[in-house]
């Protein structure tokens, strides 16, 4: 039976509907306290009267999905869609 490996998020991309406050300044630097998480990108597609869509990037090693999730609606954004994930094995030492 081959051996099993836990796979763990190295990479989230998500397309996500905020608020304009808080800025993606302060949105990006609330998602980086996320356990895994290394690096954030926050860019703006588009702005509307109450709102911005805005692409994010999640970057780290072992990133929970959820606490991502619950990360961003603690802030009064909602997840729209989920575009690409990064999973990988972890290294042998």
């Amino acid at each position: 039976m081959p051996e099993r490996h836990e796979l763990v998020i190295s990479k989230i991309v998500l397309d996500v509907l905020k608020p304009h406050t808080p800025t993606i300044i302060d949105f990006a630097k609330a998602l980086s306290g996320v356990k895994g998480v290394n690096r954030v990108d926050v860019s703006i597609l588009e702005v509307d009267t109450n709102t911005e869509t805005v692409k994010l990037v999640v970057e780290g090693y072992g990133i929970s999905f959820d606490q991502v999730r619950d990360a961003v609606q603690h802030m009064g954004a909602a997840v729209h869609s989920v575009d690409q994930v990064v999973v990988e094995r972890p290294q042998q030492r």
